[in-house]
């Protein structure tokens, strides 16, 4: 057995408010193994987003983590400091939100952008990250890269911007994907084309995910293992086959 790459344990997210202490998280816990897609899924409100953001070191004020760990190849990160978290998040963590037009500077080409994050992160000059960010549009399924690559994020279609999003994900070649519904903003057919391609990439590249969603249709498609958040707990977790064939919470079943 491969020891996760991911764990998650007794999570707790409080948000203190006037009233007294919110809990939005209470006791979340589990694990993502190399390779492997893990979908999370829940409706609105269940927790998934903030669990995303605790991992990724995200979480807004006054949100905080007050009890539990997470770890990443068995090294604690949630009582990392930001500088700290700002060195893990893209080289070792890759996030790709719901919203491209949010993970795109609008005054900069994609280009740009992605050399930027791959200089930040690994050891290569510029024509290194230029040749390097030309292979990861190619990887990502977009077409004549080569020009592609000089222009706006306006530019590019809704389902073209979150291919970008994507190779900025991967440009520094993270272990973990953390995916917060990367396909709502888009329409059926190009929600299943982005979801094979994060799929095929990442197996391709032992390359693990956090897939967040509200649709079981997706989960069902793509994910080896599913957690069902419910009101900020783990309601139920297991191979997707049996969850979604033999759930044990009534939650799932509705």
């Amino acid at each position: 057995m491969t020891p996760p790459l991911l764990e998650v344990k007794d999570l707790r997210v409080e948000f203190p408010t006037r009233r007294g202490t919110l809990v939005a998280l209470d006791g979340v816990s589990f694990d993502i193994a190399p390779g492997e897609v893990l979908g999370v899924v829940g409706e609105s409100g269940a927790g998934k987003s903030l669990t995303s953001a605790a991992i990724i070191g995200l979480l807004e004020s006054p949100g905080r983590i007050s009890s539990g760990r997470i770890l990443l190849e068995g090294e604690r990160i949630d009582q990392l400091d930001e500088a700290q978290m700002r060195r893990i998040r893209g080289r070792r963590i890759g996030a790709i939100f719901q919203d491209p037009l949010t993970s795109l500077n609008p005054l900069y080409t994609v280009g740009r952008q992605l050399v930027e994050t791959i200089q930040t992160h690994l050891p290569v000059n510029a024509e290194e990250a230029r040749q390097r960010a030309i292979q990861l549009l190619k990887d990502t399924g977009i077409p004549a890269a080569e020009e592609r690559i000089d222009h706006y994020p306006h530019q590019f279609s809704g389902g073209m911007r979150q291919r970008v999003v994507i190779a900025l994900a991967l440009a520094a070649e993270p272990k973990l994907i953390v995916a917060d519904e990367p396909t709502t903003a888009l329409d059926v057919t190009i929600q299943a084309q982005i979801i094979t391609l994060l799929k095929n990439i990442c197996k391709s590249r032992g390359a693990a995910v956090m897939l967040i969603t509200h649709d079981m249709g997706v989960i069902a498609e793509t994910c080896d293992r599913v957690a069902v958040l419910y009101a900020g707990r783990v309601a139920e977790i297991g191979p997707v086959h049996d969850v979604i064939n033999k759930p044990s919470h009534p939650y799932t079943a509705g």
